[in-house]
């Protein structure tokens, strides 16, 4: 009867990256060392999952998330696409660091074409803290991946008894355990101990209906974020397109603007075919077309609702299809 059991649960692959769910404290300081444990250890701390799914373990890299880089990305895409490709899975998690989760999971929102879950999860303590978060995270992740209403949803982030969608999740606080948040539209579910509750749909284009392709992307063009602030100059971005930046997202004031100095330097770089995105460093908000800045004339390009670091990563992907600004720009409306 066991072996029944058993045998009627999903199957659940775990990929595993590292970052503060698999750290350790080092005796003696206040800090700790990321992707100390493998993920088979963190595993069987959570004797639970076993009566969730069964589950099976690729260590795909061991490092802090502050060291995430495009070449994981795309071994991560790889590895989630075979891994779902495979009939008989249900769904996958990712363990990661919460650093650069949001870029990781938008990234794999984008590029990999599959209805099933893909479940990003992390731990804002590491493994040997008190009351460390990242054994209920991992179950509740787990929990999502096995859920049959987390299909066709995306890829979710599970934090803290909450569900994201990746388009909308951004890290809020350095250390709490409720840092992530999602403003624009909202959480996409909850979960309590494993039991899921899910809310609407995510209204924007990703996975199955992307025109990305994971297959097709072998490198990434150079894009690179500048921070706007008051008195700012030109020299970081002139630096910027010296150093070879294909495109250039600006995390501007208010709503995207820059001041005379920037936009004049902005403007310069389009007019090389250098593609300008103004994002906001507010944390919220739309950045509209054509407000203060005379986008059209210029050239630029609208985040619409994308901050800093997720523009960034639908720029690099856009630009491997097209360098146009028009073009890029349905982008930032449709994704």
């Amino acid at each position: 009867m066991a072996r029944n059991v058993l045998s009627a649960l999903p199957r659940v692959r775990i990929l595993a990256t590292g970052g503060t769910i698999a750290g350790a404290q080092v005796k003696g300081e206040r800090g700790y060392r990321a992707a100390a444990f493998s993920a088979e250890t963190l595993i069987a701390a959570v004797p639970q999952l076993g009566e969730l799914a069964r589950l099976e373990v690729e260590q795909v890299a061991a490092i802090g998330s502050q060291d995430m880089d495009e070449s994981t990305w795309r071994q991560l895409a790889v590895r989630t696409a075979a891994a779902l490709a495979d009939r008989t899975i249900a769904g996958v998690v990712i363990t990661h660091g919460t650093d650069t989760m949001e870029e990781t999971a938008f990234f794999l929102n984008l590029v990999v074409r599959s209805a099933k879950p893909i479940v990003l999860v992390g731990a804002m303590r590491p493994a040997t803290a008190i009351s460390a978060d990242g054994p209920m995270n991992l179950y509740n992740a787990v929990a999502v991946a096995a859920h049959a209403e987390a299909r066709g949803r995306g890829v979710l982030v599970v934090a803290n008894d909450e569900i994201h969608f990746a388009r909308e999740i951004a890290k809020t606080n350095t250390t709490q355990v409720g840092t992530f948040a999602s403003g624009h539209r909202g959480l996409a579910g909850l979960v309590n101990a494993g039991r899921s509750h899910f809310y609407a749909a995510p209204v924007r284009r990703h996975t199955r209906a992307s025109e990305f392709s994971r297959a097709k992307i072998s490198a990434l063009p150079r894009v690179d974020i500048v921070y706007a602030h008051a008195g700012m100059g030109r020299e970081l971005i002139d630096a910027a397109v010296k150093a070879g930046a294909c495109g250039l997202v600006l995390a501007g004031v208010g709503d995207g603007n820059l001041c005379a100095l920037a936009l004049a330097a902005c403007a310069q770089a389009a007019q090389r075919g250098v593609a300008i995105v103004r994002s906001s460093r507010t944390g919220g908000g739309v950045v509209e077309r054509n407000i203060e800045i005379d986008d059209d004339r210029h050239g630029f390009i609208v985040a619409d609702e994308l901050n800093p670091q997720k523009a960034r990563v639908l720029l690099m992907l856009g630009l491997t299809r097209s360098r146009d600004p028009a073009v890029l720009q349905k982008l930032f409306f449709a994704y």
